[in-house]
């Protein structure tokens, strides 16, 4: 499925939706490192971007992402709609980001 076929509403421009399959997720639980803490820690002295937690952040999207895309291409979707991410601290210093949609299947009109 192409990463275009994923949106954040609940319709398609120019397609029309002919079957729901199913809520589709891809969770990712990460943790920050004992490295990553002191070098985040230091980065905080200074302020501005927290550059490492950042990464770390987008890295645990990616991924939750691309585990979401992998379930809706299991079922046979050609799309995902209403596309959500959710985070929530697992215990102190985990965290645990989810991704989730409806997968569906589509007609061009």
């Amino acid at each position: 499925m192409e990463k275009s076929k994923v949106i954040t509403s609940f319709e398609f421009e120019g397609y029309r939706i002919t079957a729901y399959l199913g809520v589709v997720r891809g969770i990712t639980v990460r943790s920050r490192s004992l490295i990553g803490n002191i070098a985040g820690g230091f980065q905080t002295l200074f302020g501005g971007n927290i550059s490492i937690y950042r990464d770390l952040c987008e890295q645990t999207r990616q991924e939750s992402f691309e585990i979401m895309m992998q379930h809706a291409d299991a079922l046979g979707a050609d799309g995902i709609i209403g596309m959500r991410y959710d985070a929530n601290d697992v215990m102190s210093g985990v965290t645990e980001v989810l991704a989730y949609g409806t997968a569906v299947k589509l007609e061009k009109i």
